[in-house]
C-alpha cells in the first residue's frame, strides 16, 4: 500500500511510501486526514488481502458492495456510483508472445471529492505508468481525482492497443501457415488463439459503453475534461473494432483450414483408390489363371506366360497414365 498527496500549490506532490513507513496503513489514514482544500490523495493498493480494503472503507466512505467488489478479482468491466464515490472496474491484460496467450488482471478505480483509490489484482500494474503520465502533465492535476481515473484508463486502453497489434502479427503468421503447401494440423493453434481473442473481447467490449459515458455530455466532470476522455473512448473503439475483426478472421481461418484438411483427405482417398484400381487388373488376371483349370487358353503355348505378364503390366501402365492425367496421382 502506498499513497501520494497532490497539492495544486506545490511543484512536486508529497509522496508517502507506506510499505517502508513504520505505521503501514496508519500512514495512509493519517495522510487522508491531512488532505485539505485544493488537495487530493491517491492511494494505491496492490493485491489486497482480507480486510485491507475494509480498513479504508470508513475513511473513504466506500459502500459495502464496492468493498466486496474490490476484494474480488473477477469483476466485469463496469462503473457504479455510490453517493459521492465513483467505482470503475477495468481488466488489465498483456500478450505473451511465446505461448500466444493473453494474460489478464484487474484494477478498480474509486474516485471521491478528495481521493482516488486504485486496487490492483494481477501482475500488470497500470498505476505506475499512470503516475508517470500525471507527473509529465502537471496541468492535468487541476481536474483532481478525475485526472487519476483518466490516466489509469488511458494506460489500460494503450495496453489493449499494443496487445491487439501483437495478436494481429501472430494471426498473420498463422494465416500464412494455413495456406502454405505444407500439410500441418493447425486446428489446436487456431482454437487456442481464438480463445485468447475471446478473452480479449471480454475485457474490451464491456468497457466501450463506460468510456462513451465518460466522454458524453452528461459526464460528471467539467467540460474541459471531456476531450481527454473522448480521446480514450476513440482509442478503445478502434481496439474493439480490431478485436472483432480478429475474431472473424480466426473463424475464417479455422473454416479454411478445415476445408484444406478435407481436401487433403479427398486427395489421399483418390490416390488410394487409383492404386487399388491399378493393382486390381493384374490381380484379376493372376486370379483367373490361378484357378488351375485343365482347359484354359494359352496354357500349352510357349509365349502364354510372357503374354499374361505383358497384359498385366500394360493394363497397369495405362491405368496409371490415365489417373495421372486426371490428377489422381
Amino acid at each position: 500500500m502506498r499513497c501520494v498527496i497532490y497539492r495544486e500549490s506545490a511543484d512536486e506532490p508529497e509522496q508517502v511510501d507506506c510499505r517502508q513507513a513504520d505505521g503501514g496503513r496508519a500512514v495512509v489514514l493519517d495522510s487522508l486526514k491531512r488532505v485539505t482544500g485544493g488537495e487530493f490523495c491517491w492511494v494505491h493498493l496492490d493485491d489486497p488481502g482480507p480486510g485491507d480494503v475494509q480498513e479504508l472503507a470508513g475513511p473513504l466512505g466506500l459502500h459495502p458492495l464496492a468493498v466486496e467488489d474490490a476484494g474480488e478479482a473477477h469483476q466485469r468491466p463496469k462503473r457504479e456510483r455510490y453517493g459521492d464515490v465513483l467505482a470503475v472496474a477495468l481488466k488489465t491484460l498483456w500478450y505473451v508472445e511465446d505461448g500466444s496467450e493473453v494474460e489478464t488482471g484487474e484494477v478498480m478505480v474509486f474516485t471521491g471529492p478528495r481521493f482516488a483509490l486504485t486496487v490492483r489484482h494481477g501482475a500488470a500494474d497500470p498505476t505506475a505508468e499512470a503516475a508517470r503520465r500525471l507527473r509529465a502533465d502537471p496541468p492535468l492535476l487541476r481536474f483532481g481525482p478525475a485526472a487519476v481515473l483518466h490516466a489509469v484508463l488511458d494506460t489500460v486502453v494503450d495496453t489493449y492497443t499494443e496487445a491487439a497489434v501483437q495478436i494481429r502479427t501472430g494471426l498473420a503468421a498463422l494465416e500464412r501457415r494455413v495456406f502454405s503447401p505444407e500439410r500441418e494440423d493447425l486446428t489446436e493453434e487456431i482454437y487456442s488463439l481464438k480463445r485468447e481473442v475471446l478473452e480479449f473481447r471480454d475485457a474490451v467490449q464491456p468497457l466501450v459503453p463506460v468510456a462513451q459515458d465518460f466522454a458524453g455530455p452528461h459526464a460528471e466532470w467539467s467540460e474541459e475534461m471531456l476531450p481527454y476522455f473522448r480521446d480514450v473512448a476513440d482509442h478503445l473503439h478502434r481496439t474493439d473494432t480490431e478485436v472483432r475483426s480478429q475474431d472473424e478472421l480466426l473463424n475464417s481461418a479455422l473454416d479454411a483450414h478445415l476445408a484444406r484438411v478435407g481436401t487433403w483427405q479427398n486427395d489421399d482417398m483418390r490416390r488410394i483408390s487409383a492404386w487399388a484400381a491399378i493393382l486390381a487388373t493384374p490381380t484379376l488376371v493372376a486370379g483367373v489363371y490361378g484357378m488351375n483349370f485343365a482347359q484354359m487358353p494359352e496354357l500349352s503355348w510357349a509365349y502364354g506366360y510372357p503374354l499374361a505378364i505383358a497384359v498385366m503390366v500394360g493394363a497397369a501402365a495405362l491405368l496409371h497414365r490415365a489417373f495421372r492425367r486426371n490428377g489422381w496421382l
